[in-house]
C-alpha cells in the first residue's frame, strides 16, 4: 500500500464534502481544492456513451474538449440510469408505471460510458494532489489531462476505494475522465438485486460514490480510526481513546512531523482534549500514527430506545517545518461497546453496553437506480424509530457515509455485510446461484480484499455499527474468510464479525454465526410465529436470531397503488389472484405472483367484491401478519429458547412493490407498518395465538413497577363475553407470560374481538401504555410443518373471518384539529384526530389518511396509531405529525363497517 508520485494506490476513504459546480471549462475561478487537508467531490459530470464519444481517452481527457452534445448532471455521483433520470432523459414516475421499465433499451449500456469534468487547481512547490475513489461500478479506466491514472484492473468493484497520487499530472486547468465498463452481477463485485425486484437496465453501472480530489503537503493521512476502551462502570469510569491514521511520507527524504490529536464533544460541556507528539517519517514510507488519551467522564452512546446519543469529534493533523499544515483527517465517534455470544442453543445474542440487546429491525433496500438522498433517509430513519425498531440490516447494500452519520445521530444500529447469490458468493459449495457463476480467481480475492478494507475504514468509527456479516446465505471460503477478518482487524474493527447470516456452514476458525435464514418469505398465518415446539422443525418461528424473514406482506394502500399500476394491473390484483405481476420479484423468482398470499386472503376473508374491498382485506392481512411476527419475537425474548433477534424482510422496496415492505416506495404507511408498530412497542401486552395466553413485554432499560392489564372479549354484536383486570409488575428488558385466556376463548361461535390495554396505575392518570385489539376465529390456521419449503409453510386449514364481512354498520364520529402552539409557544404541527363509536357494535379496522387541500396524501407522516378498532361507545384520540412541508387539510376515514368520509381539519 504505497503511494508515490506515480499512479500507485492506497486504499482509504474520506468524508464527502458537498459542492455545487456547473459544467464549464476549467479556470482558476473554479478551483476545486486550495489548502492542505481539503477533499472535495467532483461536483458534476458530463456524460456520454463511448459509442458516441469514441475511444480516444487520452484526447477526451484533455482540457477544452467540446462536450456540448453530452448530458450534464449536477450531482457528484450517479449510476448511468440515475444520471439520465437526473438529467430528465427519463422520468421515474413514467418508468415505474405498470411495466414501463421493460421498455428501457438495455443495449445502450452494453458499451462503456464516459464521465467527464473539468476543474481548476493551484499546483506549486510542496503541494500534493490525490484522486480518491470510493467505488465505481464495476470497473473503470481513469484519465487526467491526457494521462492514465488507473486502469480497469486497479479501479474495480463497487466498493473498491483507492487514492491515486496525481501531483505530477495536475495543472491550473484539469480534465478528469472516467470510463465505466458494463456491469454483470454474476461476474463483477457490484450491488446486485438477486430476485428482489426487476433489474435496472444499466445493472447499476457508473460512478455510484463520490470521486474526490484532495490536497496535502508532503505527508498524506489515511482515514482516521478511533478505538475506545470503556471502564467497568461505563458512566463513571474514565475511557481510553486511541486515534490512528496511516501517514504516507511522499518525499524522498525523511521528514519530522508534529502529530496533533483533538477530541471534542458535540453539545456537551466538556472541554476539548488536545495533545501532540513529534516523530520522524522515513523517506517514501507508510507509518501508522497512534495517539492515545483518556476521557475522564465519557458520555455513553445508546440505541435510541435506551438512552441518548452523545457524539464526539476526533481529529488528527500533521504539521511539517515551520508549523505548516500538511494534512488532517477527522471522524465522529461515540462511547459504546458491542459484543456477541452464542447461547446453549447456538443462537447469537448481541450486547450493547453490556446489556443483552434483542435486535428488532428490517432489511434495507436502496433505490433501484442507487440514488441516495440523505433527506429521504432521514425520513426513513424517523419511520424506523416511530416503529420501535432498533436495527437496520444492510445485505450487501452498504451506503454512503451520510447514512451512518444519520444512524449515529438518531440511535439506530446498523448490521452491515456482503450480499448473497451472485459473484460475492461464487463458492464451489454454493448450489443456489441462479446462473452458473465462475468461482473466484486470484484477482477476485484481491478485489474483495480491497473492498473489505475500504468499507471497514468507512464504518469503523461509527457507534451505530452493530457488526459485520462477511457472508450472507453462504460463508466465505477458507481463503476469503481470514482475508476478510484480517482486513477488518487492520482497520481496528471493534464490533462482532459473523461468518454469515445462515446456518449452512462456517469457517472453523470463526465458529457458528448463530443466525438462521430458514424463511418464511411469503405469507404465513399469525400463529406461525408462536408455534415454536419442537424448535428443530419450526424454521422461522420466534426463537433464535432470524436474519431475514417475513410473511411476504406490504401491500400499498389504494392511493399508492394508483400511482404505479394501470387500470388493467389493478383489475389483476383482485380478479386474477394467481397471475404473475411485474411489481413483485423477478420473473424467475418464487415471488413473482401473490398466489400464496391470495390463497390465504380468499380462504380466510372470502372473495373480494371490488378493488376497494380487496385492498382493505390486504391491509387487515398485512397488519395481522407483521404484528404477530414482531410480537412473537418480543414476547419470547426470555423464553426457554430465547428469540434473540429479528430482521424483517424488508424495510421498504427499491421500486414501487406489492410485497416485502413495511412502508411503500412513496413512504405511505399502511397495514404492514401499523401492525409492526404495535408489535414493536417499548412497553406492550400481546396475545399468543398458540398458547392463548397474554405476554407482558418491556424493551426499555428504565421502566419498571406495577402494571394493570385490562382484558375484554366481545362478539361481533358487541356483547361482552369476558372481562378482567390482571395486576402485575414489569422489569426492564424482559418479557413474561402473565395469564391464560384458554377458558375465556373456549366457546367462540364464529369471530370475537379481544382487547388488551396496558396501563401504569402509579401514574397520575393511569397512563395507557399499549392498546391492542385482535380478531379471533373459532379455530386457528393449521400449518403443515412437515412440508415446509424454504420460503413458506403450507396451510391445510384456514381460519374463517367471513363473519366480519357482515358486521352491522357502526356510527363513528370523527373530528380533527391542528395543534396550534406547543407548551413553550412554538408551532406544533400535530393534528389530533378524535374518533367516537356511538354504536353498540365494534367499529372494525378504521384507517385514517392525512391529505392536503387537493386530496393528495401528506407524506411522510407519523401517526400515534392507525387502523383502529373501537369498542362500543369507545372514544380514542390519536396524533399525526407531517415530517415534510405539505400542508394537511383533511383526514380521510374508512373502516370495515364504517362509512367512508373526509373530515376537514379545524
Amino acid at each position: 500500500m504505497h503511494i508515490g508520485r506515480s499512479s500507485s494506490t492506497l486504499q482509504l476513504l474520506f468524508s464527502a464534502i458537498p459542492g455545487t459546480f456547473t459544467s464549464a471549462a476549467a479556470t482558476t475561478s473554479n478551483v476545486l481544492v486550495s489548502k492542505p487537508g481539503q477533499a472535495t467531490p467532483i461536483p458534476g459530470w458530463d456524460l456520454q456513451s463511448s459509442a458516441k464519444a469514441g475511444s480516444n481517452l487520452e484526447a477526451l481527457s484533455q482540457p477544452g474538449v467540446d462536450t456540448s452534445g453530452w448530458v450534464y448532471v449536477s450531482t457528484s455521483k450517479c449510476t448511468l440510469m440515475g444520471c439520465l433520470l437526473q438529467a430528465g432523459i427519463y422520468n421515474d414516475t413514467e418508468l415505474f408505471y405498470s411495466d414501463n421499465l421493460r421498455k428501457v433499451d438495455s443495449k445502450q449500456f452494453q458499451v462503456p460510458w464516459l464521465y467527464r469534468q473539468e476543474f481548476g487547481l493551484e499546483p506549486g512547490t510542496g503541494k500534493y494532489f490525490h484522486l480518491v475513489t470510493h467505488g465505481i461500478t464495476s470497473r473503470a479506466d481513469v484519465y487526467l489531462n491526457g494521462k492514465q491514472v488507473a486502469d480497469k484492473q486497479t479501479q474495480v468493484g463497487s466498493y473498491g476505494g483507492h487514492a491515486y497520487d496525481i501531483t505530477a499530472l495536475v495543472d491550473n486547468a484539469n480534465a478528469l475522465l472516467i470510463q465505466a465498463y458494463p456491469t454483470s452481477y454474476y461476474y463483477d463485485f457490484a450491488l446486485g438485486w438477486v430476485d428482489w425486484n426487476p433489474w435496472p437496465a444499466d445493472n447499476g453501472t457508473g460512478v455510484r460514490r463520490d470521486v474526490e480530489v484532495k490536497q496535502t503537503g508532503s505527508v498524506f493521512l489515511g482515514p482516521l480510526r478511533v478505538l475506545t476502551q470503556l471502564g467497568t462502570d461505563l458512566e463513571k469510569s474514565p475511557a481510553n481513546v486511541t486515534l490512528k491514521s496511516r501517514a504516507q511520507n511522499l518525499e524522498n527524504t525523511a521528514v519530522t512531523v508534529t502529530v496533533t490529536g483533538t477530541i471534542s464533544s458535540e453539545g456537551y460541556a466538556s472541554q476539548p482534549i488536545t495533545w501532540s507528539q513529534t516523530i520522524s517519517l522515513p523517506p517514501l514510507s507508510a507509518t501508522d500514527l497512534t495517539l492515545t488519551t483518556t476521557v475522564p467522564k465519557p458520555a455513553i452512546w445508546w440505541p435510541k430506545q435506551w438512552g441518548p446519543q452523545p457524539l464526539y469529534n476526533a481529529q488528527v493533523s500533521v504539521t511539517v517545518a515551520n508549523n505548516t499544515l500538511s494534512d488532517q483527517v477527522s471522524a465522529t465517534f461515540g462511547f459504546r461497546t458491542v459484543t456477541s455470544k452464542l447461547n446453549s442453543y447456538n443462537d447469537t445474542t448481541f450486547f450493547v453496553n453490556n446489556w443483552p440487546f434483542q435486535v428488532l429491525g428490517a432489511g434495507y433496500a436502496p433505490d433501484t437506480f442507487l440514488r441516495f438522498s440523505a433527506s429521504k433517509f432521514e425520513s426513513e430513519a424517523q419511520y424506523v424509530l416511530d416503529l420501535g425498531f432498533n436495527t437496520i440490516r444492510l445485505e450487501g447494500k452498504n451506503e454512503h457515509p451520510q447514512l451512518y452519520e444519520i444512524a449515529d445521530r438518531l440511535g439506530i444500529m446498523i448490521l452491515a455485510g456482503w450480499e448473497c447469490c451472485d459473484k460475492w458468493e461464487a463458492w464451489s459449495y454454493n448450489q443456489d446461484l441462479a446462473v452458473p457463476t465462475p468461482v473466484w480467481t486470484k484477482e477476485d480475492y484481491g478485489i474483495a480484499n480491497a473492498s473489505m478494507f475500504h468499507e471497514a475504514g468507512m464504518l469503523q468509527s461509527h457507534p451505530s455499527v452493530l457488526g459485520y456479516l462477511i457472508g450472507s446465505d453462504y460463508w466465505p471460503d477458507d481463503k476469503a474468510s481470514p482475508m476478510y477478518v484480517n482486513a477488518l482487524k487492520s482497520q481496528d474493527w471493534q464490533t462482532p464479525v459473523l461468518a454469515s447470516a445462515s446456518r449452512r456452514g462456517f469457517p472453523a476458525f470463526m465458529g457458528s454465526p448463530g443466525l438462521k435464514m430458514e424463511g418464511p418469505y411469503d405469507w404465513v398465518p399469525p400463529n406461525y410465529w408462536y408455534d415454536t415446539e419442537p424448535s428443530s422443525s419450526r424454521l422461522g418461528a420466534a426463537f433464535g436470531f432470524g436474519s431475514e424473514l417475513g410473511a411476504g406482506v406490504g401491500t400499498p394502500d389504494l392511493s399508492s397503488l394508483k400511482k404505479f399500476l394501470s387500470p388493467a394491473d389493478l383489475n389483476d390484483l383482485w380478479k386474477n389472484p394467481n397471475k404473475d405481476l411485474f411489481h413483485m420479484s423477478t420473473e424467475t423468482s418464487s415471488f413473482h405472483n401473490r398466489k400464496i398470499y391470495n390463497a390465504g386472503l380468499w380462504k380466510r376473508w372470502g372473495a373480494p367484491s371490488s378493488l376497494e374491498d380487496y385492498v382493505q382485506k390486504t391491509q387487515i392481512t398485512d397488519y395481522e401478519a407483521t404484528r404477530a411476527q414482531f410480537e412473537a419475537y418480543a414476547a419470547n425474548w426470555n423464553s426457554k429458547r430465547p428469540a434473540t433477534g429479528l430482521i424483517y424482510w424488508m424495510l421498504t422496496g427499491a421500486f414501487p412493490s406489492l410485497h416485502w415492505s413495511i412502508w411503500d416506495y412513496y413512504m405511505h404507511p399502511a397495514g404492514a407498518y401499523f401492525g409492526a408498530k404495535v408489535g414493536s412497542r417499548i412497553e406492550h401486552v400481546a396475545y399468543d395465538y398458540v398458547k392463548k395466553s397474554v405476554f407482558l413485554i418491556n424493551r426499555s432499560l428504565d421502566k419498571e413497577g406495577p402494571r394493570n392489564i385490562d382484558i375484554q372479549v366481545v362478539d361481533a354484536s358487541g356483547k361482552t363475553l369476558y372481562s378482567t383486570t390482571v395486576k402485575t409488575t414489569t422489569k426492564p428488558n424482559t418479557s413474561k407470560e402473565v395469564t391464560s385466556l384458554a377458558s375465556a376463548l373456549k366457546n367462540i361461535k364464529d369471530v370475537v374481538f379481544l382487547r388488551l390495554v396496558l396501563s401504569d396505575p402509579a401514574s397520575k392518570d393511569s397512563d395507557v401504555l399499549s392498546r391492542n385489539v385482535y380478531w379471533l376465529s373459532k379455530t386457528i390456521d393449521t400449518l403443515d410443518w412437515d412440508n415446509s419449503d424454504w420460503f413458506y409453510t403450507p396451510v391445510t386449514k384456514y381460519s374463517n373471518y367471513t363473519a366480519l364481512n357482515k358486521l352491522a354498520a357502526a356510527n363513528v364520529s370523527v373530528s380533527a384539529q391542528s395543534g396550534g402552539r406547543g407548551p413553550k409557544g412554538q408551532s406544533d404541527s400535530t393534528v389530533r384526530v378524535s374518533l367516537e363509536n356511538h354504536s353498540s357494535v365494534p367499529a372494525f379496522f378504521i384507517s385514517l389518511n392525512l391529505v392536503d387541500k387537493d386530496g393528495k396524501d401528506v407524506l411522510p407522516v407519523t401517526w400515534d396509531d392507525n387502523y383502529l378498532t373501537l369498542w362500543p361507545k369507545e372514544k380514542i384520540t390519536v396524533g399525526v405529525r407531517p415530517l415534510g412541508r405539505a400542508e394537511p387539510a383533511a383526514v380521510q376515514v374508512v373502516g370495515k363497517n364504517v362509512k367512508r368520509s373526509t373530515v376537514r381539519i379545524e
